[in-house]
């Protein structure tokens, strides 16, 4: 038996060990991905390709007894209904040995191709990263290239922390974007192009957190994507380091994006001010595809890198990723909307209209439970607060709340009550136009919250107990008017 066969052979035994433990836990989610067992992070290698779907992800089946990261992989025609698959790479070759770290998927001529990092550290826990590539045949099964690494080495003037490889084609060309840090320790990330994905070479610098306005923007960029979302360039990465700033990158590690257009000569993007992504807690590298409609479709880590604070560790998992998001442009800010195909979930619609709120709390019996989808739509004239208490017990001792505090013009995720072990508050600006739309998508122990249409997004885990399954809208010193919609997913 190979390395290959003996990695994969002890994974599977750790899923089949690990399995019956982990689903008797009511903290599972009913329509989101997690993984099987063990800990899930980054998505990887999302694509559509011979009319599929296909996503992988950062995969420890080990959890929590030690890190041996490999490539998790699930398809769909859908993108709500998945289907679970052999798993796709294991840390078995010299050039990965501490895990198949993140990267993507492309098409190249017909073959299903994937590119990604070998981390590998040494016996005085220094790094060494790999830029990586894998070939499927049918889909399923991924042969190592023969002659990786494909990179050896970061460029002249970066360190060791260079991974992540997004790759796509341009014009002819293969292009890679690829998250790093300088030697004065500044994230950054670079552009390479190639004839072949075999060979490469290094353009520019895109962006770097050493030039202009970015010199706060943190130690290392990782998981970048460059896209175009109508005719705007894109680069979505995840800043680590950043310093907070009021009510800005409250998080351990942010995730956010610059809006420009790229110079794919010199790889320079000419680039506006940084913004988040998620105003929530949890959101970190998402992964983005764009499939046969056109659509540019994103997908994220309903996570944060050094944290493993929750009740479901004890049971041998934790993390899980969002739902898909699509992604458009208004006003020269991304929106992310849901993707229709979550409405193939919805069951047992019903419906309220014109429903006057007067400095009252208002609950119907028949809107409440641990996985739904919610469209709210508050209307006002002069209003102090109003807001949706959600997951409540009876006496809302425990309660996950959302609320728009009209004066400052501030909407809140406040899951300070939410239940076990994970608290805060946070906060965004939305202007006060008399109106307010919330899109909530609730699962067992995950909360979404799409604002005005996807302008704002909220992103965030809880985890109440499983009696607190009640619902309550609410407003203050004002009169609202309100109109919901309610599925049971």
């Amino acid at each position: 038996m190979n390395n290959n066969e003996e990695l994969m052979k002890l994974a599977y035994r750790a899923i089949a060990n690990g399995e019956e433990k982990v689903n008797s836990d009511y903290y599972r989610l009913k329509y989101h991905l997690m993984p099987p067992v063990g800990f899930m992070n980054d998505p990887n290698g999302f694509i559509y390709i011979d009319g599929e779907y296909h996503l992988f992800y950062q995969f420890n089946p080990f959890f929590p007894e030690g890190k041996k990261v490999y490539w998790g992989h699930i398809k769909s025609t859908d993108l709500v209904n998945w289907q679970q698959l052999p798993i796709a790479l294991c840390p078995s070759e010299w050039y990965e040995t501490h895990g198949c770290y993140s990267g993507s998927a492309v098409n190249c001529n017909g073959i299903f191709t994937v590119m990604y990092t070998g981390n590998v550290k040494d016996a005085s826990n220094n790094r060494e990263t790999y830029q990586c590539i894998a070939r499927t045949e049918d889909g399923l099964n991924f042969n190592k290239h023969k002659n990786n690494p494909v990179i050896y080495n970061q460029p002249d003037g970066y360190t060791r922390h260079f991974r992540d490889p997004k790759v796509w084609k341009h014009d002819g060309l293969w292009y890679m974007v690829i998250g790093t840090q300088t030697v004065e320790e500044q994230g950054a990330a670079l552009l390479y192009s190639s004839q072949d994905l075999f060979k490469w070479k290094m353009i520019g610098e895109v962006a770097g957190a050493n030039i202009d306005e970015l010199n706060f923007l943190g130690y290392m960029w990782e998981c970048p994507n460059l896209l175009n979302v109508e005719g705007k360039d894109i680069l979505i990465f995840c800043p680590q380091g950043v310093k907070r700033k009021e009510d800005l990158y409250n998080n351990r590690h942010q995730c956010g994006y610059l809006m420009g257009t790229l110079d794919y000569k010199r790889g320079k993007l000419n680039y506006g001010s940084f913004m988040e992504l998620d105003r929530g807690f949890e959101f970190y590298a998402p992964q983005v595809t764009e499939d046969s409609r056109g659509r540019q479709l994103l997908i994220g880590w309903m996570g944060l890198p050094d944290e493993e604070e929750s009740p479901t560790v004890k049971n041998g998992w934790l993390h899980c990723l969002t739902i898909v998001r699509e992604l458009g442009i208004k006003n020269d800010k991304i929106i992310q909307k849901p993707v229709s195909e979550m409405k193939l979930l919805r069951k047992n619609e019903i419906k309220y209209k014109n429903v006057g709120i007067k400095s009252d709390k208002v609950k119907f019996h028949n809107i409440n439970g641990d996985s739904c989808e919610l469209l709210c739509d508050f209307s006002w004239n002069t209003v102090s607060e109003l807001g949706i208490k959600l997951r409540c017990n009876k006496d809302c001792s425990e309660e996950t709340l959302i609320y728009y505090d009209a004066k400052s013009e501030k909407l809140v995720l406040d899951r300070d009550k939410s239940g076990l072990s994970l608290k805060g508050v946070r906060k965004c600006k939305v202007k006060n136009h008399g109106s307010l739309k919330l899109h909530i998508f609730m699962d067992t122990s995950s909360i979404e919250v799409f604002v005005n249409g996807g302008e704002e997004v909220f992103t965030a885990r809880i985890y109440p107990h499983r009696d607190s399954r009640n619902i309550i809208f609410y407003s203050k010193d004002g009169d609202v008017k309100l109109d919901v919609q309610y599925w049971e997913l």
